[in-house]
């Protein structure tokens, strides 16, 4: 996690940064908006920025925006009129945080954009058997392509390699491919040369570089436009990346690990991935097998997670109990790792007692578990019987149209959420939007901060 801090505020940020130090964070200063630009150009990249509400957050929002640059802002003040938290918010921060800071809520911060816990916990035959390839084959500079369901732990199996890689000690750095718009990846991964494009104003570093001796980890690679892939594999073959708007070659020394929760082979088929840059990543592949298929992790994971969140909140540290152990084994998880967690977490703060009982293993909506289950499919069929019938008299192209819509109003018009939902690339659903725009209809707005199509 790098967190890039912005301005003074006597002393407060001072305080926010041995709070983020404490978490792990490695923690970088700029005294201006200027200077912080200058950092994140040279390739000292961030995670996270934390800017002095007192500075200009548009300013600076603006030339991140411009330069294509990925990162969320931050804003912090010893204000804590309302006024000043909307007017962050509105010039393009994610947050308003007031100080002094609280320690919890930098730590809910930080956790938000980064999982600061890299323990890797398994008991089960299946993960003993994938972590010791894991750890075999770090040590090599074969590129690695990491597949499992989402949740399922990839990146954390991903930083498992390089941490027992010979490239421990040099950079790790992680780019999501569906969660960068498509237009931005490749100033993100190659970087731009000054007057590329309208905006930059300077020379860029792109990841790439920025993982010079380490390790690159591109998830959800099967997002990546076709015509970037082509870049990507000169990249590997070549150990070279042309910087956009750039004429001379920047040689560059990386380890590539690539996760994706598709099967690539069938992108393969589709025409949306190369094949000879599927040969090229998948020297070694780590399938992580989803957790219902582990079922000797789930209790060993469950008690990670419950001494984790018992300390995090100040709680006292509780065991569960045989019903609970009982209720989470019966639990098929289909958001494997990270469901558990949320779960566990829940249930933390839910249990009352000397031990985490039953009662408190419930979903998002406070119902037990097993009941979520039946009630989830039996309000699927009543759901299904009654779209079914709304259907007749309907185009193919209409059900289409109006599903895609549906599911942008469920998501509030996050294009990534949607298509992982619908379980189609982005970049086929923006294609979608362009074209329903063209027809006429009016398509959802994005997110407030998420790029529209």
């Amino acid at each position: 996690m790098r967190l890039t801090i912005v301005g003074h505020l006597k002393g407060q940020l001072t305080a926010a940064t041995r709070i983020a130090m404490n978490r792990g964070a490695a923690v970088t200063h700029a005294e201006s908006v200027d200077q912080a630009l200058k950092t994140l150009r040279a390739g000292r990249g961030a995670d996270l920025i934390m800017v002095d509400v007192a500075l200009d957050v548009r300013e600076l929002v603006a030339n991140l925006v411009a330069e294509r640059f990925h990162v969320p802002v931050v804003a912090c003040g010893v204000d804590t009129d309302a006024r000043a938290a909307a007017d962050a918010i509105r010039a393009g921060a994610k947050e308003y945080i007031p100080l002094p800071p609280d320690p919890e809520l930098i730590g809910a911060v930080l956790a938000a954009v980064a999982d600061d816990s890299r323990d890797m916990v398994f008991h089960d035959p299946a993960m003993i058997s994938l972590v010791q390839l894991a750890t075999q084959i770090a040590a090599s500079s074969a590129s690695v392509l990491i597949t499992g369901e989402s949740g399922s732990g990839k990146e954390m199996l991903a930083r498992h390699v390089h941490d027992h890689s010979l490239r421990a000690k040099a950079p790790f750095v992680s780019v999501n491919c569906a969660a960068i718009p498509e237009q931005l990846l490749e100033s993100e991964l190659f970087g731009h040369e000054k007057g590329a494009f309208t905006g930059a104003s300077a020379r860029r570093i792109g990841k790439f570089e920025e993982a010079s001796g380490g390790t690159l980890l591109l998830d959800e690679i099967s997002e990546m436009d076709v015509r970037l892939q082509a870049k990507l594999l000169r990249a590997l073959q070549e150990r070279v990346i042309d910087r956009v708007g750039g004429g001379k070659p920047v040689p560059v020394d990386i380890r590539v690990i690539a996760t994706s929760n598709r099967v690539l082979a069938d992108e393969v088929r589709k025409g949306t991935f190369r094949e000879d840059l599927l040969y090229r990543l998948n020297v070694v592949n780590l399938k992580i097998p989803a957790l219902r298929e582990r079922p000797a992790d789930v209790l060993a994971l469950a008690a990670h997670f419950a001494n984790k969140y018992a300390r995090i909140n100040g709680f006292p540290v509780r065991p569960l109990s045989s019903e609970a152990r009982g209720e989470l084994t019966r639990s098929r998880f289909p958001g494997n790792v990270r469901e558990l967690e949320n779960t566990i977490h829940r249930a933390v703060l839910l249990a009352v007692g000397s031990e985490i009982g039953v009662d408190a293993i419930r979903s998002p909506d406070g119902a037990p578990l097993s009941a979520a289950a039946r009630g989830t499919a039996a309000h699927a069929v009543e759901t299904a019987e009654q779209v079914t019938r709304s259907f007749v008299g309907m185009t193919l192209a209409d059900v289409e149209r109006d599903l895609i819509f549906d599911t942008l109003g469920h998501t509030r018009g996050n294009r990534t959420h949607a298509a992982n939902i619908l379980g189609i690339s982005i970049r086929t659903l923006r294609n979608k939007l362009n074209q329903y725009d063209d027809e006429g209809f009016a398509v959802p707005p994005p997110q407030a901060g998420v790029a529209a199509a």
